[in-house]
């Protein structure tokens, strides 16, 4: 007897419906092929004890088990559950109507306990897209999968409820789920209200925020650095569900999704240690997973104390900044993993971290804050758009009793200014914010009078900054003149741009 039922393959960040055919005849063999794992192929020993175990029967016959597509590897233990159903129907111990409408997932344990797994969201979203009427998933998954409008997801907790829901046995109700009463219950972690000065600093970020471009900041230890990169989450803009559920698809197949929300709402903010590996940063592997760049999508990316990473793990950065994009390339596939992420950097000027402090003296020999500044190559300095320099707090600002710019003040500025930008860029596929304009959106949006790009020559020529600086400067521009609700770029803009360019090695090592 012949029968069919339903289950899941996530490769990348994307789901392929896996049809599993199991085949019962005369004989004693037990055979599974479709470029199953070895994960995949030990489910026989945890189907035959989970069956017995639920005083269900495992046939004494030929079993063959096709998984197609035939040419897709499938990795994993998420097949248990729709081969052991397959097993029972096949060996007539179970008859429903159901197996052709509903994917099954789900690691079996050797009592029949299903078993959380990963990349739950995409394959949900798939299933959709293919009008399954739902999915049979284990109980901690189920909030997950029911962020998808328009599929009915029963979390279950063993084998025999899966059993008895197929043949409507048992009183079972699909896992609710209101998007927007998620949204409504979302609060912020961090204000800015918390830092103390840095007015000029708040100012970069609140343009950063607004454009989605990076920054560097360098100064000095307990200037204040690490503190403000992590509030920038708090006044970017609130995410869509579009980017809610992209978000939290990626980190689905990371396995990093938690919470009894199942959906990641506030934007990811990342902080790798600067031991992280190449790998680990960009994503691949043996078994390819998204790296961190990958996990800040639609987010921020935070490396500390930048010229201590790896020169290697650095550089590998360089493209997915520009493309917003990584792809994985191995003999027998390839695979793309989305990195839209703003990169947020924090460095101290020299190795005593007091180069150029007002007060204290630094202590670093001649050479050695040049040497240090090389660290960072003049190719990924490029790609970041605004450069700020970070001085230290008075003690009467520390002290200062008068209330601190909030972010809810910061953030509505952005949201104004990104309205600006959707509506610009309505039209555009894949632009939705200052910074992923191209060339041609730079020549149609980014228009100059005489006085403003006499301006900028002088600077390119005195700064010697590249034709990607140049674009870089006129993004900005943009973008503080969406803050200022401005149509065009005006001389204020240009030149207040031009000076978050200024971090020149030769300059800044030979600053006194």
């Amino acid at each position: 007897m012949l029968v069919k039922t339903y289950g899941s393959a996530v490769f990348g960040i994307d789901a392929t419906t896996i049809t599993i055919e199991t085949n019962m005849a005369v004989g004693l063999n037990f055979s599974l092929v479709g470029l199953p794992d070895n994960a995949v192929k030990e489910s026989q020993q945890r189907i035959k004890a989970a069956l017995r175990n639920n005083e269900y029967r495992y046939p004494g016959k030929e079993i063959t088990i096709n998984m197609a597509p035939a040419d897709i590897r499938k990795e994993g233990s998420t097949f248990d559950l729709p081969i052991a159903i397959g097993i029972m129907a096949a060996s007539e111990q179970l008859t429903s109507d159901k197996l052709g409408k509903y994917l099954l997932l789900g690691e079996l344990s050797l009592d029949g306990e299903l078993k959380p797994m990963k990349g739950i969201l995409p394959i949900a979203l798939q299933a959709h897209k293919e009008a399954y009427v739902g999915m049979i998933v284990p109980k901690e998954n189920a909030r997950e999968a029911a962020l998808v409008e328009g599929l009915d997801i029963y979390g279950l907790t063993n084998l025999k409820e899966v059993v008895a829901f197929l043949q409507d046995e048992g009183d079972y109700l699909p896992e609710p789920c209101s998007l927007e009463h998620i949204f409504k219950e979302h609060q912020l972690d961090t204000d800015f209200k918390d830092v103390k000065g840095q007015e000029s600093i708040k100012r970069a970020f609140e343009i950063a925020a607004a454009g989605g471009h990076n920054v560097i900041l360098i100064g000095p230890p307990g200037a204040g650095k690490s503190m403000l990169a992590k509030r920038l989450p708090s006044i970017l803009p609130p995410m869509s569900t579009e980017e809610a559920l992209e978000t939290t698809k990626i980190h689905s197949v990371a396995g990093k999704v938690a919470g009894e929300k199942g959906l990641i709402l506030q934007r990811p903010f990342r902080k790798p240690h600067h031991t992280i590996s190449d790998v680990a940063l960009v994503g691949g592997g043996g078994f390819p997973q998204p790296g961190e760049i990958s996990l800040a999508h639609n987010g921020v990316l935070f490396l500390d104390e930048l010229p201590e990473y790896k020169r290697s793990v650095l550089e590998v950065m360089r493209q997915p900044l520009e493309d917003r994009q990584v792809t994985i390339s191995r003999a027998k596939f390839t695979v793309d993993y989305p990195a839209g992420f703003m990169l947020i950097a924090a460095m101290n000027p020299c190795p005593c971290g007091y180069h150029n402090h007002p007060e204290k003296e630094c202590l670093c020999p001649p050479g050695v804050v040049q040497k240090y500044l090389n660290k960072i190559s003049g190719p990924l300095l490029d790609r970041i758009d605004l450069h700020v320099e970070v001085t230290p707090v008075s003690f009467d600002e520390l002290t200062s009793k008068e209330n601190e710019l909030g972010s809810a003040e910061i953030r509505d500025r952005v949201i104004k200014a990104r309205l600006v930008q959707d509506q610009r860029y309505a039209n555009e596929k894949g632009i939705h914010a200052n910074a992923q304009m191209t060339t041609g959106h730079l020549n149609q949006y980014c228009q100059l009078d005489e006085q403003s790009q006499a301006i900028l020559k002088t600077a390119m020529v005195k700064m010697g900054l590249s034709a990607r600086a140049y674009d870089r400067i006129l993004k900005v521009a943009r973008t503080i003149a969406d803050l200022d609700a401005s149509a065009s770029i005006q001389l204020a803009h240009i030149t207040e741009a031009i000076q978050y360019r200024s971090l020149d090695r030769e300059n800044w090592s030979n600053k006194t």
